[in-house]
């Protein structure tokens, strides 16, 4: 965030039960001071890496679970985290992120939108969930047959490990461990995301729902 701003964030909201969390959204936590320039900054790579070639968006489409990311408030507690991508009729990509948190007894999700960053056979996207705040996801690291990835937002202090399991091997976690931490990421800061601790989603809880700013 540019000194001084101050930012306005979106939750995620929950599917059933409390009052929403105090969750702000992927990517965009931070990125929302008005000053034109800074948007740059927010859909932006850090400096150094670059997104992987070849990219396929429709080959990483599809449910990925979170396998393992950097601490934020917006995720914080959560289990059971996984992301939709949708391709859609207007070349855009749908988001839905899903998370349980334990404590309040509720599944959490927000919807957004994502469009590809330059060449299209590039992994970088911009991912917004409320208009007109963007977040830079990037994929840095990626499975030749899709079944694994690894994805950092605009600096070093976003990362993700998905997978379209669950689990990932463990050999294989710790060496791509290995490599993010020669990138510069402090994988000692890593969370292990659980997963099979949450109740299934109910009928009615699969509505679309969108995002809305904190109070």
């Amino acid at each position: 965030m540019a000194p001084n701003a101050k930012a306005t964030r979106p939750r995620w909201r929950p599917l059933h039960g409390p009052a929403p969390l105090a969750l702000a959204l992927l990517l965009v936590a931070g990125c929302v001071a008005l000053a034109p320039l800074l948007f740059a900054g927010c859909t932006g790579i850090p400096r150094g890496l670059e997104p992987v070639g070849d990219f396929d968006v429709s080959r990483y489409a599809g449910r990925w679970y979170e396998i393992a990311r950097l601490d934020h408030s917006f995720e914080r507690g959560l289990v059971d985290v996984s992301a939709e991508y949708t391709l859609l009729d207007d070349g855009k990509i749908g988001v839905r992120n899903r998370g349980y948190d334990p404590e309040e007894g509720a599944w959490n999700e927000v919807e957004g939108e994502a469009t590809l960053q330059g060449q299209a056979d590039r992994g970088s996207l911009s991912v917004t969930f409320f208009w007109p705040f963007y977040g830079g996801y990037h994929v840095i690291a990626l499975d030749p047959e899709y079944r694994w990835s690894v994805v950092c937002g605009p600096t070093r202090g976003y990362l993700w490990f998905l997978a379209r399991e669950p689990a990932l091997d463990a050999q294989l976690l710790a060496k791509l461990e290995e490599k993010v931490a020669a990138w510069g990421f402090d994988t000692g800061e890593l969370i292990r995301v659980r997963h099979g601790v949450a109740p299934k989603p109910t009928a009615d809880s699969s509505s679309p729902l969108k995002a809305r700013e904190s109070e």
